[in-house]
């Protein structure tokens, strides 16, 4: 038996991100702001109604997924193809800049050498999921820095897994280039099965689809395939998000890629994805915060936004975009979201951060949330938003 409360939970949680979507989109603001809202005021940091608990972290994380796996299938190949290099360079000089300028942040604040590096490296990753979201909803994921913003949130995730096992390294004795060496090895092997099994996939579906025609047969068979991506992913000590993604790449160019979009989008927002927005909010908590943490805090949150802006934004200027689609990019990469909380937590667990930067860490993470689908409304001046 599960916990009825749970379900009381939920319907709270649907009622009110819909009701703030929908008034957000009365005021032409994008609607994944009101649901990240409700969140907040669900929680702990406003009316205290919904506590974080496993349940909803567990739907929650359904619902990354499926948001990442419907944005591999609405990406446009070719273009992909073409923004790997450009994707790489602006995922490179963005963590470049992050990480530097949080270090910068919390060194000229007092903190010790080696956390400062670690505080880095948390605010280094974008959330591809927040951006997904907010390029959907204005009908902008398929176009050229749409595709490039895809591509250097998965170059972020995988530099910045790699940067966490060299800084972990640094501060135990049990670190060697061989730990290092295997990192990279698996990183390599999961890339590589990815590419394999994606090619065969994409054959696969194409001849079935040629055969049977739609069939909700197809949607559960992608389904499984983009969980099993999700989960090799998690193994080779990668995000989930980065194999869901993949995996819905392996579709995108197939003869039943619509329908398999139409079914991913009926399930994801109806229900994971409002889930998902809020329990971002649900676990925004202010307690512990003081003077010192207050400003310390609100610096780590400037240096977040403008470095991303800048540091992503000349990436894309050096690929030759246009000065406004540099701008779409750089402000694509601000919002932080899920591995800056696993970065944390894991620097926490083993004592080369302080626990009391955790609420700063939710502080960042929530503001860089908010603002990137504003921004990304003022670079794309002229966008309708879609009803939902």
């Amino acid at each position: 038996m599960i916990d009825t409360h749970i379900l009381l939970i939920i319907a709270l949680i649907l009622l009110t991100t819909k009701g703030l979507s929908i008034a957000m989109r009365r005021i032409h603001m994008p609607q994944v702001i009101g649901a990240l809202i409700a969140g907040v005021l669900l929680g702990p940091a406003v009316f205290n109604l919904v506590e974080p608990n496993d349940t909803l972290s567990v739907i929650a994380e359904f619902g990354v997924i499926f948001l990442l796996f419907s944005a591999g299938m609405e990406t446009d190949y070719r273009q992909l193809k073409h923004a790997l290099k450009p994707s790489l360079l602006i995922s490179v000089i963005g963590i470049a800049a992050a990480l530097g300028g949080g270090f910068l942040v919390a060194f000229l604040l007092g903190k010790p050498t080696f956390e400062s590096v670690f505080i880095g490296v948390v605010i280094a990753s974008m959330s591809t999921s927040i951006t997904v979201e907010a390029l959907s909803e204005m009908g902008k994921l398929k176009t050229k820095t749409g595709t490039v913003l895809l591509g250097a949130g998965v170059f972020d995730d995988v530099f910045v897994i790699i940067i966490l096992a060299i800084t972990m390294g640094m501060g135990s004795s049990n670190f060697s280039v061989i730990t290092l060496v295997i990192i990279i090895i698996k990183i390599i092997v999961f890339f590589a099965f990815a590419i394999g099994t994606g090619i065969l996939v994409n054959k696969l579906f194409n001849w079935a689809y040629g055969i049977f025609g739609e069939k909700r047969r197809f949607t559960i068979f992608a389904f499984a395939y983009c969980f099993l991506m999700a989960y090799l992913a998690e193994f080779f000590g990668l995000a989930d998000i980065i194999g869901a993604y993949i995996a819905g790449i392996s579709f995108c160019n197939t003869r039943c890629v619509d329908y398999l979009e139409t079914k991913t989008h009926s399930i994801s927002y109806m229900f994971f994805t409002p889930v998902f927005l809020a329990n971002i909010g649900i676990q925004t908590s202010f307690e512990g915060m003081t003077g010192n943490l207050i400003l310390f805090t609100l610096l780590l949150v400037f240096v977040a936004i403008f470095s991303k802006i800048l540091g992503c934004g000349l990436g894309a200027r050096l690929s030759k975009f246009t000065n406004r689609e540099s701008l779409q990019v750089g402000v694509g990469m601000v919002a932080r979201g899920e591995v800056s909380f696993i970065v944390a937590s894991k620097g926490i667990a083993v004592g080369y951060i302080s626990s009391l930067i955790f609420p700063s860490i939710i502080f960042v993470v929530l503001i860089t949330v908010l603002v990137t689908p504003l921004l990304l409304k003022a670079a794309y001046p002229k966008d309708l938003y879609a009803d939902r």
